[in-house]
């Protein structure tokens, strides 16, 4: 098990590490002075603009495609009653499928069925962001990142969104009634509830290289409200292995699991030297 595992654990690790990331947390610097003692105001504010601009260096090449994540801190998208308010089949067949009880309590209003329910619907992710490279936009492909078997069985085409965001308490963001949910990506993404309270969420990919010492300017708006529950909110651009993403976390399992058992291995050669039937 040595033999195998610390090998493994090894090619693991230098996979992670040829990895290029760029972590760049925007949500404090992106509140004006003025308004940085009482956030929760201003990002409650509409008649306040939420353009920020933020600049990130690239420190090593990295190669097209690249991943654009939207990274949340302090956010419980597994919280119990929060994970249950959706209606899955109301996803897949629209206003046909009445019992939407689960969805409490953004079930309805004016007596009329919200399409899509729930509070994981409600509360959809609505930053936005624009890349420029030396003066020209980047162009950010945001086809594709969600998953086909989601897209294909679990959100309706012809199911629309209507009467969404129409309440008096608006919570993220709001979707196109024209187009169905079965292409409204940003949103299936969303839905894809995480475990854990730190995550991140693909967002699009730059299908451009990026060299060494570019600079890349983020046109972004800060829409999102995470300030009212001490969250955090960064933007992540990375390159992929073979692997995956960035992860040390199975390299480092594996070569931990390979030296105990070199280990244990060494004190039962040893015991059985020392101590012959």
């Amino acid at each position: 098990m040595g033999v195998i595992f610390i090998p493994v654990g090894l090619v693991t690790l230098r996979a992670s590490h040829c990895v290029v990331e760029i972590v760049d947390r925007y949500d404090i610097d992106c509140v004006p002075e003025p308004s940085r003692m009482d956030k929760v105001s201003y990002i409650q504010d509409d008649s306040i603009p939420k353009n920020c601009s933020r600049f990130m260096k690239v420190h090593k090449y990295m190669k097209a495609p690249i991943y654009i994540y939207y990274q949340l801190d302090n956010y419980y998208q597994n919280h119990r009653r929060y994970v249950k308010s959706r209606s899955d089949k109301q996803l897949l067949d629209g206003q046909k499928y009445h019992d939407t009880s689960y969805c409490q309590p953004v079930e309805s209003n004016n007596n009329r069925p919200i399409v899509p329910c729930g509070l994981i619907a409600w509360s959809l992710f609505n930053d936005t962001f624009e890349f420029i490279r030396e003066g020209a936009e980047l162009k950010v492909n945001r086809k594709n990142i969600a998953w086909k078997s989601d897209r294909g069985h679990k959100f309706g085409k012809n199911v629309y969104p209507f009467n969404f965001q129409n309440g008096t308490l608006i919570g993220g963001g709001k979707l196109n009634p024209e187009i169905p949910l079965s292409d409204q990506e940003d949103l299936i993404v969303w839905m894809r509830t995480s475990a854990l309270p730190s995550f991140r969420k693909l967002y699009g990919r730059i299908e451009e290289d990026l060299d060494v010492d570019d600079v890349v300017v983020v046109n972004l708006m800060n829409n999102y409200n995470t300030y009212s529950f001490g969250g955090k909110k960064k933007l992540v651009l990375s390159t992929s292995s073979w692997l995956g993403g960035k992860n040390d976390f199975l390299g480092h399992a594996c070569v931990f699991v390979g030296c105990s058992s070199l280990t244990l291995a060494i004190i039962f050669v040893l015991l059985h030297v020392k101590y012959r039937r």
